[in-house]
Parts: C-alpha cells; sequence; structure tokens
C-alpha cells in the first residue's frame, strides 16, 4: 500500500476528525461526573456508527461512575483486534470553568489546547481516522477484521473493572490490544510503548500516646517521631539497578504543638519495571509493622496494586510492523518503556500489545496557563494527526493480513 496516497485520504478526513475532537472536548467528562462521562461515550458511538460499529454501554462497577463503552465491527469474526481509549478526564468542571480551560485551536503554534486534547479524546478521534483510512484504501481489509473499541470509563482512577469486562467482551483472546494514549515524538524518532512499570501504593500508620508537651512529656509517644524514623529507610528502596522508585507523597500527624502527637499517616507509591523488583519492595513495606524504637505502634497497609506490563517478544514482534511502517513513510519508529500506568498494565495479558498510538501532546492533567507562559495547559499538536494515523493504518494492513492468512 503506498503510503502517500494514505496520507491524502488522511488529510481529507482531518478536518471532520477535528471536528468530533472539538465536541469531545467541549464535554466535561471528569470521572465523577457520570453523565458527561456517557455524553462522551454517546457520542463516540455516533461517530463510529457509520463505520459500521455497534455499541453497547456498560455499568462501571466503580461508584459514582459512568458506562464504560464497547464498539463492535465484527467483520470475519475471529480474535479482535482491540482498540483501546477512555471516556473520562482528570478535570471538575469547577477547574475548567475556573481556569477558562476549553478548546482553544491555535494554528500559529500548531496545538488545540483543551480537557483531554491528548489524553486521551485526542487518540479517539485518531482511531476514528485511522479507521477511515482504511476503510477508503482498503476496504477488504477493513471489512473482514474484527475490531473492538474500548472506551473506558474510568481509567484516571485505579482498579481492573474495564479490563475485566473487555477480556470478557473478547472470550480472553485477542488479536492485538492497541491502547491510543500520547505518542511522544523527539530526537529519536515517534515513540510507540512497548512496556509500563508496575505500582504499589502503601500508607503507614503510627499509634502512639498523647500527653502535654510541656510538663508530661515523658509520658507521650511521639507518633510523628516514629513516622519520621523509617522514611529515610522508605525512600532507600529506589533503586535505579532495579529501575524502581519510591516517591514519599504525603505525611501528616498531630494536632497542636503543645501536644505530644499520638497518631501520624504517611502515604507513598512505588514503581519498577520488572514485577520482582516491585515485589521486593512491598515485601520489605510489609516488614514496617510492628512497634517502633519509641514505643508507637506501626501499621503498614498496602492500599493499592497494578502489575507491571514488562512487555515481551510478541509485543516487540508486534512493534516491528510499526518500524516497517514509520520507514515507508521515511520516519523512524522506537520502541520505548514509560514510567506512568495505563489499560495497557490490565490487559496485555489478552494479546501482543502496543501502548503511545495517539497523537503527540504535552502537559496532560494540567489546566493552568500563566501571562508570562510559565504554565501552560494540556495540548495536542496538530501535525502529528496525519503521520500517526497513517503509520498506524499502514501496521494494520500487515496485522490483519498476517490473521487473514
Amino acid at each position: 500500500m503506498n503510503a502517500s496516497l494514505l496520507q491524502t485520504v488522511a488529510e481529507r478526513h482531518l478536518p471532520a476528525a477535528f471536528d468530533l475532537l472539538r465536541r469531545l472536548v467541549a464535554i466535561n467528562s471528569f470521572t465523577a461526573n457520570p453523565a458527561g462521562v456517557d455524553a462522551v461515550a454517546q457520542l463516540t458511538a455516533e461517530a463510529f456508527a457509520p463505520l459500521g460499529f455497534d455499541a453497547e454501554l456498560v455499568p462501571c462497577s466503580i461508584p459514582g461512575t459512568g458506562h464504560h463503552l464497547f464498539l463492535t465491527h465484527r467483520g470475519a469474526g475471529g480474535d479482535p483486534i482491540v482498540l483501546v481509549t477512555h471516556s473520562d478526564t482528570v478535570f471538575p468542571p469547577e477547574e475548567e470553568q475556573r481556569n477558562d480551560f476549553k478548546w482553544d485551536k491555535r494554528p500559529d503554534e500548531g496545538r488545540i489546547y483543551g480537557p483531554g486534547t491528548v489524553d486521551i479524546k485526542g487518540g479517539t478521534a485518531l482511531i476514528w481516522l485511522m479507521l477511515q483510512i482504511l476503510r477508503d484504501c482498503a476496504p477488504e481489509v477493513f471489512e473482514s477484521a474484527h475490531w473492538l473499541i474500548a472506551a473506558n470509563a474510568a481509567e484516571e482512577v485505579i482498579g481492573d473493572d474495564f479490563a475485566l469486562t473487555t477480556m470478557r467482551r473478547c472470550g480472553g483472546r485477542a488479536r492485538a490490544v492497541l491502547v491510543f494514549e500520547s505518542g511522544p515524538v523527539d530526537a529519536q524518532g515517534w515513540h510507540i510503548v512497548t512496556s509500563r512499570k508496575g505500582r504499589s501504593t502503601w500508607q503507614l500508620t503510627a499509634e502512639g500516646k498523647a500527653a502535654h508537651a510541656g510538663s508530661k512529656h515523658h509520658e507521650g509517644i511521639n507518633a510523628i517521631d516514629a513516622i519520621a524514623r523509617v522514611l529515610p529507610d522508605i525512600a532507600a528502596q529506589t533503586s535505579a539497578a532495579d529501575e524502581r522508585t519510591v516517591n514519599l507523597g504525603m505525611i501528616h500527624g498531630g494536632t497542636v504543638v503543645n501536644r505530644v502527637p499520638h497518631e501520624a499517616v504517611t502515604e507513598w507509591e512505588c514503581r519498577a519495571t520488572a514485577p520482582a523488583a516491585l515485589q521486593q519492595a512491598d515485601d520489605f513495606f510489609a516488614t514496617l509493622s510492628g512497634t517502633a524504637a519509641n514505643g508507637a505502634k506501626l501499621i503498614a497497609e498496602r492500599t493499592g496494586h497494578t502489575s507491571a506490563w514488562p512487555g515481551s517478544v510478541e509485543s516487540e514482534a508486534l512493534f516491528h510492523l510499526w518500524h516497517e511502517a514509520a520507514a515507508m513513510m521515511n520516519l523512524t519508529a522506537v520502541s520505548v518503556p514509560r514510567g506512568g500506568l495505563s489499560d495497557a498494565n490490565h490487559l496485555w495479558h489478552l494479546a501482543p500489545t502496543l501502548d503511545g498510538l495517539g497523537p503527540h501532546g504535552g502537559n496532560a492533567h494540567c489546566s493552568e496557563r500563566t501571562a508570562d507562559g510559565s504554565k501552560l495547559p494540556e495540548y495536542v499538536e496538530l501535525s502529528s494527526f496525519i503521520p500517526k494515523a497513517v503509520m498506524n493504518a499502514l501496521a494494520l494492513l500487515k496485522v490483519v493480513s498476517s490473521f487473514s492468512s
């Protein structure tokens, strides 16, 4: 397939893709705004209906959230190619209003600013553009494939509900899992994500004994002191050799300075590339429960866990198709790890998986803009849509053809 033909078709559909993105961004879909999340899902379903996709809305089990969206084009059947996005964003409506954060297309900058432009409504629009290219340029291939577009209602909060629901709709198998989170571009080339770190979150609580800080200081047991003594040991689990990081993110305790604090708590997260490295740290954190040197009671509790997506030979083989597609366009695609979490952490067991297939942008999760430009809100790069859509389409032609053969 000639890459220039696909680019010509992509250019024809690009205005409609941007219009879809504009309408998606106009809807506040904060995770805790289920009506907005469902409105995004409905608009997405309407956009893909002309391509032959049937919609199904499935309740999310997390309280106060909207519905997961599944769009299916069965083609000749077989295991589906799963195209993953999400309907929610991290911005409460009050924050959008306070910061006047809305659709703001600036061709002179080559950017569109707005909530979800790159995380991940831009990815949804790019899926639409990519499938339009395939339908127009290779209708037999497009129609023969079993496509499943899976849009998470609550990706911005931790949970495996969406993954379990998606797996059930795949029968536990897929041809490929393709996640349309942002794909950076730099001097190395176009990044395609082939692994992600896992994460565990922890809380350590200290129970001490209150006392008057002046006259009865010796009778108190300082909970803050107990916590403070173990913080260096927690932080020391960061290890460059093990590709593991620990971030002590929160600590609080006590009430007033003339009272020995009887309670304190700290919370942290740990991320690691290898599951064994994450487990090693978790095993250490579990040993923190017990009695502190000053007599306080320490209680360590793991509050969350997301397994690593460690990558695989099969995912690297899938990436090679993207590398070849980029070369056909005189571009370079590079296989990269990423430290953040995505639905790929939960879905990679289904099939060879790639992530970062969405457009290029920056400042995800940021809504602030300052007059001096030191703070800029989330944006997507206009120039990244066509190259990424064409690259994805070229690679998918090979994915579908190899499956059909």
